[in-house]
């Protein structure tokens, strides 16, 4: 979960406790979550083929691959395996990165994800 997920999830948490989602029009009804205005307009018809033959793109793929290291380098115990895998999951963190064109991964840096969301709401007040 990244960072601005992170504190749209305790604003949203807040907005429920507060009562301000109660009596919403449509609440309760089913929502159709096929909104595809983040694809460009371009590759829709290739992503809606994608999807529908049960092929996920590349940057997903990656995404799995990079949370199955993150599992597996917790039960390792050897440390020159560890410092492998370690080494090939930061590999695949950058190629992800690459592909998602963004620079920064803060799933990838737990540590410092609750430390930056807390100075970002501190900043808000």
């Amino acid at each position: 979960m990244n960072i601005f997920t992170k504190i749209a999830e305790q604003q949203i948490r807040e907005a429920i406790e507060n009562g301000e989602f109660d009596k919403l029009q449509g609440m309760g009804k089913s929502f159709a979550f096929e909104d595809e205005t983040w694809i460009p307009e371009e590759l829709r018809p290739v992503y809606r083929v994608l999807r529908n033959s049960g092929c996920i793109p590349p940057e997903l793929e990656l995404r799995k691959e990079v949370l199955t290291l993150r599992e597996l380098i917790s039960t390792i115990d050897d440390d020159r395996e560890r410092l492998k895998k370690i080494r090939e999951l930061n590999f695949k963190l950058l190629k992800l990165n690459e592909l998602r064109r963004r620079p920064l991964e803060f799933d990838a840096l737990p540590e410092y994800e609750d430390k930056i969301c807390k100075k970002i709401i501190e900043r808000k007040c």
